[in-house]
């Protein structure tokens, strides 16, 4: 039995591409993203070829990332960026505006949704401040 990765689901290297492009654009330019923005280079290219290489393989495609970096270690790279649930919700904000931007089955999208949530998540290093009364 086969089963179609979500690489080829989604439409392979040009859909990729596209996303991408669509998550740094929200990124560059919804006020709401200017946190995780700050966090970046002012020119985004490098953050662009990085996400895609990295999600290509991530899809199930050519291992683009792993090939040229090696193991991804997300949440070791990520360490010297302090990220709370603030910048986790405003990453997926701009990841859901791209994914919502692109043509597929319902039931893919939800997939792909909760899968990048997990692994948003999963970047998180700081503890939450609880405010208290």
């Amino acid at each position: 039995m086969t089963t179609t990765k979500p690489y080829s689901l989604i439409g392979g290297e040009q859909a990729i591409l596209n996303l991408v492009d669509r998550f740094y654009f929200y990124m560059d330019t919804l006020p709401e993203a200017q946190g995780i923005r700050a966090m970046h280079q002012a020119n985004l290219a490098s953050a662009n070829a990085k996400l895609f290489k990295f999600l290509s393989g991530w899809l199930g495609g050519p291992n683009l990332f792993i090939e040229e970096f090696g193991h991804p270690m997300l949440r070791a790279r990520h360490l010297p960026f302090a990220i709370g649930e603030s910048e986790r919700d405003q990453w997926m904000l701009c990841m859901n505006k791209a994914l919502a931007e692109m043509t597929l089955d319902s039931q893919l999208k939800t997939t792909l949704h909760n899968a990048l949530q997990q692994l948003a998540t999963h970047m998180i290093n700081q503890e939450s401040v609880m405010v208290s009364r």
